[in-house]
């Protein structure tokens, strides 16, 4: 049964509905992400802890299917995932590819090529909420990648709160709101409905924002929950304990996807000092790789965009490395 622990009203529309007045035409996927940046950044508070990048920090040039050697067992234990969950989160909803020439797609247009060949990548994708879902949940919980990858396979965008152990912020807060010491909680500002409950929440989210389908690997009970588990094995708890660190006014935000381990990574990190971020899922199929192809004039993730410091950047390792060194308390 789902745990629905409150039921707000959804926000009225700015203009009366009069009926005369001719339908408002359907929001674009750019209005979309518009719309989700800025109430990611109506999440953030104002801390007054000036937040600055390390000293003459320059982003570096990304570098594609490059590991950094101190990163390779973390990217290895990141992997593990991949075949117990049979890639679950890698391609969003009625993922389908085609082989094309390369003359088939134009330059300006997203695409991965080789050998002079051209994928063409299409989804079917259900209705899009106007803001974030919202997920107050921690990396090294089984419970909550379930809910990651369902999120994935919809290509939702999340405002994420972590919720890692001994954490100050979000932890005490999920708790308070909906009244019990347990994770994934979820909160969908477009219905007003907050819940409880990995399998419930995968199942209001398929039927709300997808066409009812539930993967066959998020629907198996108990072996789902199971090989959830495992998929974290290589990670050692990772992203599950609370880092100190200095909160942002405004939550970051990432471009990534369950599947890769080099956002998982990324990810843990960002749980572990507790920064509030909007994922932008980017799975195989997500019209959101055009977008990002077009923002820096290629598609790579995981990608960071820091508001508090203006910082862009791709390249795990490195992001790591300023995550930990701009905000983690020394």
């Amino acid at each position: 049964m789902a745990a629905v622990l409150s039921s707000r009203a959804a926000p009225l529309p700015c203009s009366p509905v009069l009926s005369s007045a001719k339908p408002r035409p359907k929001p674009t996927l750019r209005h979309s992400v518009c719309v989700v940046r800025c109430t990611a950044q109506e999440a953030g508070t104002s801390t007054g802890t000036p937040i600055t990048p390390p000293p003459g920090f320059k982003p570096p040039e990304p570098k594609r299917f490059s590991v950094r050697p101190d990163k390779l067992l973390d990217i290895i234990g990141a992997s593990l995932a991949l075949p117990f969950r049979l890639g679950t989160g890698a391609f969003v909803l009625g993922y389908s590819v085609s082989f094309v020439s390369q003359d088939a797609i134009p330059s300006t247009q997203y695409a991965m090529d080789f050998a002079g060949i051209k994928l063409k990548e299409t989804s079917k994708l259900g209705p899009r909420p106007e803001k974030p879902i919202e997920i107050y949940e921690f990396e090294s919980c089984p419970f909550c990648r379930k809910v990651r990858e369902m999120t994935t396979v919809l290509d939702l965008d999340v405002l994420f709160y972590p919720c890692p152990k001994n954490g100050p912020n979000f932890r005490p807060k999920a708790i308070q709101m909906g009244g019990k010491k347990q994770f994934p909680y979820m909160v969908d500002p477009n219905t007003g409905v907050a819940m409880y409950e990995s399998d419930n929440i995968i199942r209001y989210l398929a039927n709300k924002y997808g066409d009812g389908t539930i993967p066959s690997m998020l629907s198996l009970g108990l072996l789902t929950t199971l090989t959830a588990g495992f998929a974290m094995i290589g990670r050692g708890g990772r992203g599950s304990s609370y880092t100190p660190s200095k909160p942002p006014s405004l939550p970051l935000e990432l471009w990534a996807y369950e599947a890769s381990p080099f956002c998982k990574i990324v990810r843990e990190v960002l749980v572990e000092l507790e920064l509030p971020h909007l994922l932008h899922s980017t799975a195989r199929g997500s019209p959101k790789r055009q977008l990002l192809f077009e923002k820096v004039g290629h598609f790579q993730v995981p990608f960071l965009e820091d508001p508090n410091t203006g910082i862009k950047m791709f390249e795990s390792a490195e992001i790591i490395d300023y995550l930990k060194t701009t905000y983690a308390i020394q």
